[in-house]
């Protein structure tokens, strides 16, 4: 059991004198996790743990909100980034690098006939934007999902103070699977609706017909088709979720466990869209980073050569199993509920009397951290997560599930949370019912 965070509570404390919220990203801070009761500094990670300043251990199912693909410290990654630290990290001209991991973005992603690099998927996400507005000549934008923290995109949501208002109104944000609700946008802003971008999925599975119908709409209204892939890319199938769902976009972004742990993105596409790239402004100092560049090589060429992502499919299909039949054993079915696809599952926490959907996923975050695994309500699952970890997951669910029964059945779970319920940053996905 684990209960001492002593230290991580002495570097919040110091790290709130010269850092806001204390933490460079809203989702690894201590307002994602319960107050006092959890790490907040990790010191090291090796295969699919993770080690806090307190000296805990970790079975880690966040993996660095999803980078970490194919787990801490992976050999040959690290060999790749050695290798190239030999050779030098930033140059005065291009690196030979960028064209190698284009050549492999253009194998193996279906859309992809041109590339260009970022650091992260705000980078590739916005970058797609700037090029399908440059392409179609038009300004309004509709977004499915979350694309990071520029204005275009975050303006539209609860978290846009700083944003201007004519910024924000060009953005519309729509429910998932709702053609009807994509269409009367374009009804609305005939001729003027650059594009759709959207996480092919997320939580919810795509409506039969769903992606066909937006590529189908994109297609006859002049509008390009964006995939935002900078999740489900190098995790759902190697060319990400369109090689899945067989449906092909104009563009798409890419990022995440592209590196597995290193920043890089992508944005890719068709290459009379991609040649805008020439004259839009798209450039940054960092993009052909080169340790970055050897990293991403030497994931992609991982998941070629070994079987990286049918083990993603197998290890989180047998988590998500056992959990389902553990809330079923004690009663929580209709409590807790599991969604997405087995490499990223998603839990929905579901209102019950006298236990708000917040305070449930609070204390199941607080539950599971005291019998060692470090979770955000999600199972991130990496090539590393072996049966141990597996076995030890499933083992911190037999101990969490009843105690989670228990303050059901007293009627007072939220007044009795020993900690504040931890609140969503804002809403960006499905809201369960």
């Amino acid at each position: 059991m684990i209960e001492s965070f002593r230290r991580s509570r002495q570097l919040l404390e110091q790290a709130e004198r010269v850092i806001p919220l204390g933490s460079q990203t809203f989702s690894k801070s201590h307002i994602q996790y319960p107050e006092n009761a959890a790490p907040l500094f990790i010191e090291r990670g090796l295969g699919g743990r993770v080690w806090d300043v307190d000296g805990n251990e970790y079975v880690d199912l966040v993996c660095g909100l999803l980078p970490v693909v194919l787990g801490y410290r992976d050999a040959d990654v690290d060999a790749a980034i050695r290798a190239q630290l030999e050779n030098g990290i930033s140059f005065s001209l291009s690196s030979p690098l960028e064209t190698e991991l284009a050549e492999r973005l253009v194998d193996i992603v279906p859309c992809a006939e041109m590339v260009r690099f970022g650091k992260n998927g705000t980078d590739a996400t916005s970058g797609a934007i700037r090029v399908a507005r440059a392409f179609t000549g038009r300004d309004h934008v509709i977004a499915l999902g979350y694309h990071g923290w520029q204005d275009w995109y975050i303006g539209a949501t609860t978290r846009n103070k700083g944003v201007p208002g004519a910024v924000s109104r060009l953005t519309h944000k729509l429910p998932y699977n709702d053609l009807a609700a994509v269409t009367a946008v374009f009804d609305e802003y005939p001729g003027d609706v650059a594009a759709v971008i959207l996480e092919p999925m997320s939580d919810t599975e795509p409506a039969a017909g769903y992606l066909e119908g937006l590529r189908e709409i994109t297609r006859e209204t002049g509008s390009l088709l964006i995939f935002d892939e900078v999740i489900t890319g190098f995790r759902f199938a190697p060319g990400g979720a369109q090689e899945l769902f067989n449906v092909t976009p104009d563009l798409a972004a890419f990022g995440k466990a592209m590196g597995n742990g290193m920043p890089i993105s992508a944005v890719v596409g068709r290459a009379d869209i991609m040649h805008e790239m020439e004259e839009v402004f798209y450039s940054g100092t960092f993009g052909g980073e080169a340790l970055s560049l050897a990293a991403a090589i030497a994931v992609i060429d991982k998941i070629l050569r070994e079987p990286v992502i049918p083990a993603l499919w197998k290890t989180g299909a047998r988590l998500a199993d056992g959990v389902r039949r553990r809330l079923a054993m004690y009663g929580l079915s209709e409590v807790i509920s599991v969604h997405g696809k087995p490499p990223w599952i998603i839990l929905g926490f579901h209102e019950q009397p006298g236990a708000e959907g917040a305070a449930l996923r609070t204390l199941y975050i607080l539950e599971m951290l005291r019998h060692g695994v470090l979770t955000q309500g999600t199972h991130n699952i990496c090539y590393a997560h072996s049966e141990l970890d597996v076995a030890a997951i499933l083992a911190a669910y037999d101990a969490v599930l009843p105690r989670i029964k228990e303050e059901l059945n007293s009627g007072r779970l939220t007044e009795r949370l020993p900690v504040p319920v931890i609140r969503p940053i804002f809403r960006v996905r499905q809201d369960f019912p």
